[in-house]
């Protein structure tokens, strides 16, 4: 679990939260080793590095000069598993967290202020773990949805039950001028905002499943140039491939965080 906010509290922000509501945010990942998390990273998707304000154990990836994801170096310190988090802008920390736990989730760390904003890390009522953060962002959202740019999907039960778990914690389909759209397509629950899709929810997951690759869980997604190319560069740099197709590939980096590369965006 990680509430790194380093992306919100280590770049200029220019953006709130209230303008994005309800829609991914940012992404962040806890790793053991903060150096071999940024060559792992700099090889694979030819991120740079940047201190952000929250210590020597934080780093703010960039992409061609725009944050993409925040990272730190805590999870031995601090007992925290290793993983991608993503995070979702709200315009209430307070608010997001009691309806949470009022549907049957778990707020695990938070809300925490890190101005210029405050984050909570929670699970929802299968387990999947997810942030939140309100208050200004680190960048222009729409720069860093078209630089990286970062998808999510989450892999659970029941999608329309998970879909309703987040619609009533984010006011996804609400009444309120720019919420997050949702749509059933094929079986899968859609979100998008501002016409993108950012997110994805699939159902099929088994929660006792032994394989924690697929208990309910938020999957981060890269689009990339090359898969072939970032996939190499993972098992050259001590990372693995869980699985790869012509234009996807499921990868872990050297500390066991896993996520995916993709050459395709989605629409």
């Amino acid at each position: 679990m990680n509430h790194d906010t380093t992306g919100p509290s280590g770049t200029k922000s220019i953006v709130s939260t209230h303008s994005v509501f309800g829609a991914p945010c940012w992404v962040s990942l806890t790793s053991r080793d903060l150096e071999a998390t940024k060559e792992f990273y700099g090889a694979v998707l030819g991120w740079q590095w940047r201190t952000g304000k929250l210590g020597e154990r934080f780093r703010i990836a960039l992409a061609d000069g725009v944050p993409v994801a925040g990272i730190a170096g805590v999870a031995a310190m601090w007992q925290m598993a290793v993983a991608w988090t993503p995070y979702f802008a709200v315009p209430s920390a307070d608010e997001a967290v009691a309806r949470v736990q009022e549907r049957g989730g778990t707020a695990a760390v938070g809300p925490l202020s890190f101005p210029p904003g405050r984050a909570a890390l929670l699970a929802d009522r299968d387990g999947a773990t997810f942030g939140i953060w309100e208050g200004e962002l680190f960048s222009d959202w729409e720069s860093w949805r078209r630089s990286t740019p970062t998808f999510i999907s989450l892999h659970t039960r029941d999608a329309f039950d998970a879909a309703i778990f987040y619609g009533e914690v984010l006011d996804w389909a609400s009444e309120r001028p720019g919420c997050c759209e949702v749509h059933y397509e094929g079986g899968e629950v859609v979100l998008r905002s501002r016409g993108d899709v950012v997110a994805r929810i699939e159902s099929g997951a088994l929660g006792a499943a032994p394989d924690p690759t697929i208990r309910p869980h938020w999957q981060v997604h890269f689009a990339v140039a090359d898969v072939a190319a970032c996939a190499r560069a993972a098992e050259l740099h001590g990372g693995s491939v869980l699985t790869k197709s012509g234009d996807e590939a499921v990868l872990r980096d050297q500390d066991g965080a896993q996520f995916t590369v993709t050459s395709h965006r989605q629409r």
